[in-house]
């Protein structure tokens, strides 16, 4: 394919180029998918007669420009209208929704060809997307290493060129984590700011969609279009939606950027130290004023997380038993057996492990213990921010403490896994914005990511400040065929 998936603006070129000839330019655009995505994995399955059948509905007709023509990847815990949309779960494997979720009425309101079905963990529980039903996904940089997750397959499809865009959720960090191993973009907006409705829930208090891209611009653009009060949402905030692509091309001279002592602890590797030291340095050059905060109770969020998050995911998950919808057990048996045979079997090893962890802290004698003491933690994290703030416009952080792992690295040991989350689940628990964007590789070739957070609703900050640091950079423009885009022309601008 000469045709070029890496950006918005170069899809929307390839389908206003295509014209007529458009569902015929789709179908060769699935064949390049299939081709890119043998060994990576990034989509668990493509229904690409129902992808054909939007793309000869001339997609956008009628409609708005912004996204005419251009394919989107949905994670498949996000309700696309008759596709299956499973969770990557054996419970839903034939589920397909009657309605669409908020975020794909106003992608496909702006003119986007929705692809669905990008592999994620389990009901989006996991650091690595190893535990699909339909299989692990693989970094495209390094084949042998995880994507990240739970929206592994999102930033995999984004970083391998089969797609300029796609949506994923993020709980602890399943957009910004996955992004930062592949290279990409990952946008965690503040809670509240998109709507909910027709995600999967994980955990309800936690859970936001957002975007992934290639470059910052893309990002801006995507949160302007599925941004905005949902009266379906309870949790939807009715605040008017700014022009966030007004805040590209700003310089950032005179902002506060604050870099917290508790993010730069002994678990991170000297690779990822060293290139977000430098993004520091970069910013710095740039005219930021860059001082050091301090967020003591930073080292209580996994803990806190690893509380909340199961205790409301055993909650949503309840649902699941086999009696309404999902999978039903063939076992004989009473109504009984029919509920534990159905759990048995519909959900996966990490799934069942959340349930139990979640269903314990909720427990009688337990609640108080573990899950309101959680929640009083979370208060106080929630302080250290909103304080911090007070000092400085955005926080400066590594994403990860470390590169992409191998596959069935950790997969033995849940704990392990589990902080692989220690500096994005913060954001999370205090439902405040985050982005991830590239700032380089580490010693060993793979890629390394800059977290950005800001206080509620200020995404235009992070935006500003995140492509000051893009457009002064060169990390964004390589790739992991070579530095080549992988439609097979040279990356510009």
């Amino acid at each position: 394919m000469k045709n070029k998936f890496s950006t918005i603006d170069s899809c929307k070129h390839w389908a206003a180029e295509a014209g007529p000839g458009y569902p015929e330019a789709v179908s060769r655009w699935l064949d390049h998918v299939r081709d890119t995505d043998t060994d990576i994995k990034a989509f668990a399955f493509i229904d690409t007669e129902k992808v054909k059948e939007r793309a000869s509905l001339n997609v956008g007709a009628g409609r708005g420009e912004r996204l005419r023509g251009v394919p989107i990847g949905i994670k498949n815990n996000i309700c696309v209208r008759g596709a299956l949309t499973t969770c990557c779960s054996e419970m839903l494997r034939e589920f397909r929704p009657v309605y669409d979720a908020h975020v794909v009425e106003r992608l496909e309101r702006e003119g986007a060809l929705i692809v669905e079905g990008l592999n994620m963990d389990e009901f989006a529980f996991g650091s690595s997307c190893e535990t699909s039903s339909f299989g692990y996904t693989r970094n495209p940089w390094d084949i042998s290493r995880i994507p990240g997750g739970s929206s592994g397959g999102a930033a995999a499809a984004v970083a391998s060129g089969s797609i300029p865009a796609s949506l994923g959720s993020d709980t602890g960090g399943s957009i910004r984590q996955p992004a930062a191993m592949c290279g990409v973009v990952g946008l965690k907006p503040t809670y509240g700011r998109v709507s909910r409705y027709g995600l999967i829930a994980f955990a309800s208090s936690l859970d936001q969609i957002g975007p992934i891209t290639r470059n910052v611009s893309d990002s801006a653009l995507m949160l302007e279009i599925i941004s905005g009060y949902d009266k379906r949402d309870s949790t939807s905030v009715d605040l008017e939606v700014g022009k966030f692509t007004e805040n590209l091309d700003r310089d950032i001279k005179g902002l506060r950027m604050g870099v917290p002592e508790e993010y730069f602890t002994g678990g991170i590797s000297p690779g990822v130290r060293s290139r977000v030291e430098e993004a520091i340095s970069v910013m710095e050059g740039l005219g930021a004023e860059v001082t050091r905060v301090s967020l003591p109770h930073t080292r209580y969020a996994v803990s806190c997380y690893y509380v909340v998050g199961p205790a409301e995911a055993s909650s949503n998950l309840a649902r699941f038993d086999g009696a309404h919808y999902g999978y039903r057990s063939g076992k004989p048996g009473d109504t009984t057996d029919m509920y534990f045979n159905s759990r048995d079997e519909g959900f996966g090893d990490e799934s069942k492990r959340r349930v139990l962890l979640g269903t314990y802290s909720l427990s009688s004698g337990y609640y108080g213990k573990y899950y309101l003491k959680a929640q009083k933690v979370r208060t106080r994290i929630t302080e250290d921010f909103l304080a911090a703030f007070e000092k400085c416009d955005c926080l400066v952080t590594p994403t990860t403490p470390t590169t992409a792992f191998g596959i069935g690295e950790k997969t033995r040991d849940p704990l392990e896994m589990y902080m692989s989350d220690v500096f994005t689940s913060p954001a999370n628990l205090a439902g405040i914005p985050a982005i991830s964007l590239p700032c380089g590789t580490a010693e060993n070739d793979m890629p390394v990511g800059l977290q950005l957070m800001a206080a509620p609703f200020r995404e235009d900050t992070l935006i500003k400040a995140a492509h000051a640091f893009e457009r002064n950079t060169e990390h964004h423009k390589r790739y992991p065929l070579s530095g080549k885009d992988p439609g097979g022309q040279d990356v510009e601008g």
